[in-house]
């Protein structure tokens, strides 16, 4: 479970890192609502922590804009703030849990792993070719395990790669099918751009074939 912590208490943050890692997590620290927004932008995790009172704003104003881009993305609210008008606040601003401070950090981890099990994408979400993998829920791409932030187009061009997997995409097919982030048509340069960059981006993976002056296809490697 990869969470994103945002505390700006650096002995609770390192403490509950500590405890998560223990327990097999892979911990994303940080202070900051323009760090936290920075660090979604480049992997979205798996759950989110969130404290409340940050030195740039507030973390249920973070809330509010991650259920927005994410409807599905688990969020936790880690406060002191345990009047019920603020409880309310925060599941008004898309939070799926409010834990107050102090708390039980087996208990906590409990709640996160529960949030996290309702979250995972039904296998029709998931697309797959040997180590590549997007999740079309969370608009998450890893590669050998490992997080990927691809650019709006090269996610899209990865995505109908992998919808068509086995079968060979025209460069013609792929250039009908690509806008850019303005809604404008892709050109034929911009497609090369873009998949040299995928290529790079992925590690160069033998899956991803080019069929010389035609188009592209993925392919499960062979055993």
């Amino acid at each position: 479970m990869n969470i994103l912590l945002l505390e700006d208490d650096a002995a609770i943050a390192a403490a509950l890192e500590a405890f998560l890692t223990e327990k097999g997590c892979r911990v994303t620290r940080c202070a900051s609502l323009s760090e936290a927004r920075e660090l979604v932008e480049t992997a979205l995790p798996d759950v989110a922590v969130l404290d409340w009172n940050l030195p740039d704003g507030e973390g249920a104003a973070l809330c509010r804009e991650l259920r927005q881009r994410w409807p599905r993305l688990p969020l936790l609210l880690l406060t002191v703030r345990s009047d019920t008008r603020d409880i309310l606040t925060g599941f008004a601003c898309g939070a799926d849990d409010y834990v107050t401070k102090p708390f039980d950090r087996e208990v906590l981890y409990s709640r996160l792993l529960a949030l996290w099990r309702r979250s995972r994408p039904d296998a029709g979400d998931l697309l797959q070719c040997g180590s590549i993998r997007l999740d079309q829920a969370r608009q998450a791409v890893t590669c050998q395990g490992e997080p990927v932030a691809l650019a709006p187009l090269e996610y899209h061009l990865l995505r109908l790669l992998l919808q068509n997997k086995g079968r060979t995409v025209t460069r013609q097919q792929l250039l009908e099918a690509l806008w850019d982030q303005n809604g404008h048509f892709v050109n034929d340069n911009t497609l090369t751009v873009t998949m040299k960059r995928l290529r790079e981006k992925l590690g160069r993976p033998a899956c991803l074939k080019t069929v010389r002056s035609f188009g592209y296809r993925l392919e499960e490697p062979q055993p």
